[in-house]
């Protein structure tokens, strides 16, 4: 890869970059934003040519992660092909894997990123180039914290790679570098501080120690916070065991647990939700929302506004001014499906409300089967984002398929198991019968359904050549010899699929 000359040259930024280029170097540049992540790629891709034969190949690779490429996966393939990438939690798994092992190999050079990238990876960066140390925030644009300038460093220079690294941190004019010199090289990282305290935190842990009888009675849970960093750090255990008495007094509100002769259990459902790894709260949510499920209130979109009330689904979409109205259009007309009561506008939790509404109609669009392209471009959802919704809201709604079983709701998990059937493949529910079989997925089934094949009957009677036109003859052939073996009966009628819960998938 060499550099060429430009008047882009005169940019810090790029100035470093071709340095690092002409050095032989790689190095990934922090930004604070995911558009500027893309432009900054764009931008530094510009000023270079490739001269490696297997960068064409990855930039196809890229474009053909997704089902139907994006105008993002264009503009991620244009810049690999020019040896640059951009790296954000915008990006599909595929994409950022390719990447990742891209770099790894020296295949491309530059990766600009945001801080998400300064955790958890091994990249052999010479470089790590910082060029915002300011982000936008609850009070405008601030400061990132030291640690996050220190983590960022971390990322240059690593073992086996090189003997040293260099952190660079680009700023505007001369106070700006003093200021930052002083701020970041010279300063002392922030305190740590236990979130320990914190309801979500606190209300998860007292259950799983209830639940799996790690503590037996209020004495002995007290004596294992009094043995955290919480109560090392702030020396304040009264405060915290009138925050624990709270808890556990919800708890016994919600039957999660039940106090017997001084001793506190979990109930089946509290042993349940704790199994889960679900904040108890939203498991209160989901039970609220079941209990209030008819078969004349119920529709899928009542189900994903559920799971896009808990906290589980932060962060929500946000709603735009020009949006408002829009959205609130649209709550009006499906209230009668809603499974909670909304909240008055002049409420705290309206706009929160309100945001939960606009991702539930986000994961709605998808299951209507719109593409990423156009959530993209409606929602402002970047397919790795819309993935990590669709992945969270399956979690929730198994929890809810779970918790149905135990409090025996029958009626309503066959609604939940096709609702997540519908988010896994990003269907409408007349495609389901043709999802049932292997190699048929939501474009496939889409295409024999077009043609007038809608159950597994008209394609055990539909010829072989038939489904070729349609699907290839490889994946007709595969069709046909499942619908000939019966091997479509063999799975469960109502429930096509399920997912494990949380803490099964996270341990593979």
């Amino acid at each position: 890869m060499r550099a060429e000359k430009c008047s882009h040259h005169k940019e810090p930024l790029i100035s470093i970059v071709l340095d690092t280029l002409q050095k032989n170097k790689q190095a990934l540049v922090f930004v604070n934003t995911k558009r500027s992540a893309e432009k900054a790629a764009e931008d530094i891709s510009k000023t270079v040519k490739h001269e490696h034969t297997s960068l064409n190949k990855l930039a196809e690779q890229v474009l053909g992660a997704l089902g139907k490429a994006t105008h993002q996966c264009e503009r991620l393939a244009k810049c690999i092909q020019r040896g640059i990438a951009f790296h954000h939690a915008g990006l599909h798994s595929k994409q950022k894997e390719l990447v990742e092992d891209a770099f790894r190999d020296g295949t491309i050079k530059i990766i600009c990123c945001t801080p998400t990238l300064a955790a958890g990876l091994d990249l052999p960066a010479f470089r790590a180039i910082i060029r915002d140390v300011k982000r936008y925030g609850d009070h405008g644009m601030t400061d990132i914290p030291v640690l996050e300038y220190l983590q960022m460093s971390g990322r240059a220079g690593r073992p086996r790679f090189d003997t040293y690294g260099e952190s660079i941190i680009v700023t505007n004019n001369d106070s700006e570098k003093d200021r930052v010199w002083d701020k970041y090289v010279h300063g002392e990282p922030e305190d740590i501080y236990s979130k320990l305290a914190v309801e979500p935190v606190l209300r998860t842990y007292v259950l799983s120690l209830i639940a799996t009888k790690v503590v037996k009675n209020f004495k002995e849970l007290i004596g294992f916070f009094e043995k955290t960093f919480w109560a090392y750090q702030y020396h304040d255990m009264h405060g915290l065991e009138q925050k624990i008495h709270k808890v556990v007094s919800m708890l016994e509100k919600w039957e999660f647990t039940f106090i017997e002769e001084n001793s506190i259990r979990a109930t089946p459902v509290g042993q349940r939700v704790a199994q889960l790894y679900i904040d108890p709260l939203t498991a209160h949510h989901i039970i609220t929302c079941v209990q209030r499920a008819t078969s004349s209130t119920v529709k899928p979109l009542s189900w994903l506004l559920m799971a896009c009330r808990a906290l589980e689904m932060r962060p929500l979409l946000k709603i735009k001014t020009k949006e408002y109205d829009i959205i609130q259009e649209h709550l009006a007309t499906h209230q009668p499906y809603v499974l909670e009561n909304e909240p008055s506008m002049f409420e705290i939790d309206y706009e929160d409300y309100l945001n939960a509404f606009k991702t539930s109609l986000l994961l709605y669009e998808w299951i209507d089967e719109k593409d990423e392209e156009y959530l993209l471009e409606h929602y402002d959802c970047r397919p790795g984002e819309t993935r990590h919704k669709i992945e969270t809201a399956d979690w929730l709604l198994y929890a809810a398929q779970e918790l149905c079983k135990l409090l025996q709701f029958t009626p309503v998990i066959k609604d939940i198991s096709r609702v997540r059937f519908r988010l896994k493949y990003g269907v409408k529910e007349e495609l389901l019968a043709l999802l049932r079989l292997r190699e048929v997925g939501r474009v496939r089934a889409r295409k024999l359904f077009a043609a007038g094949i809608k159950t597994l009957g008209d394609v055990r009677q539909a010829e072989t050549t038939t489904l070729a036109r349609i699907v290839g003859v490889q994946i007709a052939n595969k069709i046909k010899q499942q619908v000939g073996q019966d091997t479509i009966g063999e799975m469960h009628e109502d429930l096509p699929y399920k997912l494990p819960d949380r803490q099964t998938r996270l341990a593979e």
